[in-house]
């Protein structure tokens, strides 16, 4: 399987700096949160798990499904009116319904450090909750039983346990994002974050896998630059011969990709669990502003929030949310964005899925 490695800076100012930072970051902006990537083994696999880990006690969770066809795991677990208040890991992953089972692996994990939800008198006596949410990326390697299970996602945790706090967070075609692809074009994992002027840290990681376009078809532009007002214009004869190469690509490829978006937006914000609900759910616009459509029947596009408590929200503000909702959005377009700019196209006995800088020409 061939795939096309380069080095690019990223075009229309997206690598530019943030309030309060040099350089912007990824969901390891959030203090105590780490992120580990693993990848399903053999020549004709293109999938793979990500595990979003939280700081030792956990982190308080939520979720909000908008796809009309998910595929998830403990999910009614974070309900606002249910037992489990914080959760130790969540796992975004590869190989539809059948790579959930890398949850397991992450679970048993967690249960060797004594991690979890305490059952027993013994120290040891614990249940971790490890929410997950899976894309389709079924056979884009050309094996289509090269799939995530217990075994990927232990790698992914492992991989997230052994890195340094605040270490960045790889993007492109790694772990979940490996087999990713948004349209026609090769997507996979893409961060951001942004410090608020109250001090409070959002950020987003996003699995870009989606069936609707990242691409406005008038103009090749990315959807997700316009609402930042920093829009890489193709020139139209650049346009043009990235269309051609997309028809060649789709008349070999056949049936169109399935989909899915995935995300997790991370705060260090001490929201309640309904204030997390609420930030999942309008984070979602995030989506909807990068990829269109979106939310379809048969789109499973999840979004999950991690909230640290860390720093207070100003409790005389009653609208303080309002900032943390909004930015939430927000990351999550630009990690869509990043996650298209940073791709690797791929060309196998699964497809042929270019990526967007190479036919687009951005260095």
């Amino acid at each position: 399987m061939g795939v096309m490695d380069r080095h690019h800076t990223l075009a229309g100012g997206w690598a530019a700096g943030r309030p309060g930072g040099p350089a912007d970051g990824g969901l390891t902006d959030v203090a105590g949160l780490r992120v580990g990537h693993a990848r399903v083994p053999g020549d004709r696999a293109l999938s793979g798990t990500t595990v979003v880990l939280a700081p030792t006690g956990g982190a308080i969770a939520a979720v909000d499904v908008r796809g009309g066809g998910p595929g998830t795991r403990e999910t009614d677990a974070l309900d606002p009116r249910n037992l489990v208040q914080r959760v130790e890991a969540v796992v975004l992953t590869g190989g539809s319904a059948y790579g959930l089972d890398s949850a397991a692996g992450v679970m048993a994990w967690l249960e060797e450090q004594g991690r979890g939800v305490r059952v027993g008198p013994d120290p040891s006596h614990v249940v971790p909750v490890v929410p997950a949410a899976c894309v389709f990326d079924l056979g884009r390697g050309g094996d289509w039983r090269a799939r995530p299970d217990a075994a990927t996602g232990r790698a992914a945790v492992e991989a997230a346990a052994r890195t340094d706090e605040g270490a960045p967070v790889e993007e492109g075609g790694v772990g979940a994002g490996t087999g990713a692809v948004v349209g026609q074009f090769k997507g996979g994992i893409g961060t951001a974050s942004t410090v608020l002027d109250s001090g409070v840290t959002v950020a987003a990681l996003v699995v870009a896998n989606a069936a609707g376009s990242a691409v406005d078809p008038r103009t090749g532009a990315l959807y997700g630059q316009y609402f930042a007002c920093r829009v890489a214009y193709p020139s139209p004869d650049v346009h043009a011969a990235a269309q051609l190469r997309l028809t060649e690509a789709r008349e070999r490829n056949g049936q169109p990709p399935l989909n899915t978006t995935l995300a997790v937006v991370a705060t260090d914000a001490d929201l309640t669990r309904a204030q997390a609900q609420k930030l999942a759910g309008t984070a979602h616009d995030g989506i909807a502003r990068a990829v269109r459509p979106v939310h379809l029947l048969n789109d499973g596009d999840t979004v999950f929030t991690l909230a640290t408590g860390a720093v207070p929200l100003d409790a005389s503000a009653p609208l303080a949310l309002n900032e943390v909702l909004a930015a939430g959005a927000d990351v999550v377009t630009r990690a869509i964005v990043r996650a298209v700019l940073t791709a690797d196209g791929v060309e196998g006995p699964g497809g042929v899925f270019p990526a967007y800088r190479d036919l687009y020409d951005i260095n």
